[in-house]
């Protein structure tokens, strides 16, 4: 399989754990399917990238809080209380794609 592939196989089950808890508390589709979609082009992302002077094992992590830094402050503004549950989100989903990237390479 080539990256590519391996990057998309890997957004859907980023994309898919993160959306589960979503659909259990009735949150609006359209929120859903955002956050779906953007944990799908993350992967692809973190999986398809080499950041020099960071390890392999935190690349992810940093890259996935930085394209996630838009959605808390397009959601912030509303309500403060998800705020850190993205963020903590953003770094455990991104690190874990960038390891299972690493080691399904």
């Amino acid at each position: 399989m080539n990256t590519f592939a391996l990057s998309m196989c890997i957004g859907l089950g980023a994309g898919i754990a993160d959306i589960v808890p979503m659909i259990a508390q009735k949150l609006p589709a359209h929120s859903t399917v955002s956050v779906f979609l953007h944990y799908f082009f993350v992967s692809i992302v973190i999986v398809n990238m080499d950041l020099p002077h960071i390890p392999w094992w935190i690349e992810g992590g940093v890259v996935g809080l930085a394209l996630t830094i838009p959605m808390p402050i397009q959601v912030g503004h509303a309500d403060r209380k998800p705020l850190p549950v993205i963020a903590a989100n953003a770094v455990v989903l991104g690190t874990l794609v960038g390891i299972a990237g690493h080691l399904l390479r």
